[in-house]
């Protein structure tokens, strides 16, 4: 999760091509559009004007088709393209302004690149391509190899450390890339389109562990795709953009429900809300009853005045251990006990607030709440079939009802069962 501290700063970044870019800045600042500015000077407007923070800990995902200016705006974050004019703050330093000497020592110690080809040296091992960026910055021999190991390891490759890259798979290989960037410990990571070359079933594996590593190690993602499913599965937020100009930023649950416009609306409209709508968007903040604190009688009432049937029990770390019912409430208050843990159920649901509603949905058969937790498990909430269902109850393009689809979804998780 992102902490609120903005790492990463982009501000009026402008990006012009050709061979008089200030010209091409001066209409530009006037109003001029890109075709105007294409057809006056040959220049192209590849970053128009953006500004946006990237917080910290945060998997940022910028997405757009070819020509966007997607890959044009990462690589001016390391200064791979020189801006023509803007600010790029990286911990409150502009390094859109800085030396030369500086920027290389940016470059080894604070932002580290992913790039669509994996990049390795093939006559080194895998080993050695993960220690190279170490290397360059002179961390002794044991250090470095101490490091790469480690980091093999992250990445499960460690078995494969003395092997040369042609010995490995294109995901593997995209492993090792990233392995290499995860080594030098920089605080931020560029990816660009890191896995677009990758066949689609290994694909979605780099994507499940790219989440996996992001929550063990809560680095500053900055992420380039031209795929809208992979964006919204990925990203804590997506900037979408066109024609060098970012047209939303958001969550995946706000650009799939809360489109700007209709170049928005026609990427999201056939993506499965399903798999992009997080558990944590449609938590009820219900009352839970407290162990050591409350009173069955307590319990009692807040059901009655609030018409519930079921209310959970958390521990003093507010994490669920049990499921009180109604009825058994009742009758525990009409026989005089105060102590609920001899009437709760201990078996009971519980989902994670980052899962999405389609990892959820089997879960739901049951008919009874499920306790919502955060990635400490602690206790927010409940979610019941209905608001599933209510969430992601409406058409597709083609006609197709996302309940359906739910059907479909259910139905492959019993089989998996």
């Amino acid at each position: 999760m992102s902490s609120s501290r903005p790492k990463v700063r982009i501000e009026n970044l402008i990006k012009i091509y050709g061979e008089n870019p200030q010209e091409a800045l001066k209409m530009f600042r006037n109003g001029a559009d890109r075709s105007t500015i294409l057809e006056k000077t040959g220049n192209v407007l590849g970053v128009a004007d953006v500004t946006f923070d990237i917080m910290e800990g945060e998997l940022f995902v910028i997405m757009g088709l070819s020509g966007s200016g997607k890959s044009t705006l990462v690589r001016c974050i390391n200064r791979l393209i020189n801006p023509t004019s803007g600010h790029i703050l990286i911990e409150d330093e502009d390094v859109a302004h800085v030396s030369k000497e500086r920027l290389r020592e940016i470059r080894r110690t604070k932002v580290s690149m992913v790039f669509q080809r994996f990049g390795l040296f093939p006559h080194k091992s895998v080993l050695d391509n993960v220690e190279y960026g170490l290397k360059m910055r002179g961390v002794n021999p044991k250090l470095r190899r101490d490091k790469a190991l480690e980091t093999l390891d992250i990445v499960g490759l460690a078995e494969w450390a003395n092997y040369l890259p042609s010995s490995l798979s294109g995901g593997m290989q995209q492993r090792v890339g990233l392995a290499r960037a995860l080594a030098t410990d920089a605080p931020i990571l560029l990816m660009d389109e890191a896995f677009s070359a990758l066949d689609p079933l290994i694909r979605r594996g780099m994507q499940d562990e790219l989440i996996r590593l992001q929550d063990e190690l809560q680095k500053t993602i900055i992420f380039i795709s031209h795929d809208i499913q992979e964006s919204l599965k990925i990203g804590d937020r997506v900037a979408i953009m066109k024609d060098g100009y970012v047209v939303q930023i958001g969550t995946p649950e706000d650009i799939v429900t809360n489109p700007v416009d209709d170049y928005i609306r026609e990427f999201t409209q056939d993506v499965n809300r399903a798999q992009v709508l997080r558990t944590g968007s449609i938590v009820k903040h219900t009352i839970p009853f407290i162990l050591g604190k409350d009173s069955a009688l307590a319990a009692l009432e807040t059901l009655h005045s609030r018409e519930r049937s079921t209310m959970y029990v958390v521990n003093h770390e507010n994490k669920p251990v049990g499921l009180l019912e109604l009825n058994r409430l009742e009758q525990a208050v009409q026989d005089g006990h105060q102590d609920v843990t001899h009437i709760m159920e201990t078996d009971f649901p519980v989902v994670y607030s980052s899962n999405t509603l389609e990892d959820i949905f089997h879960v739901a058969q049951s008919n009874v709440p499920m306790a919502v937790v955060n990635r400490q498990g602690k206790f927010t909430g409940t979610v019941e079939p209905c608001d599933i269902l209510s969430s992601i109850g409406r058409l597709t393009k083609t006609g197709e009802s996302q309940l359906d689809a739910l059907e479909s979804i259910s139905s492959r998780a019993k089989v998996a069962v």
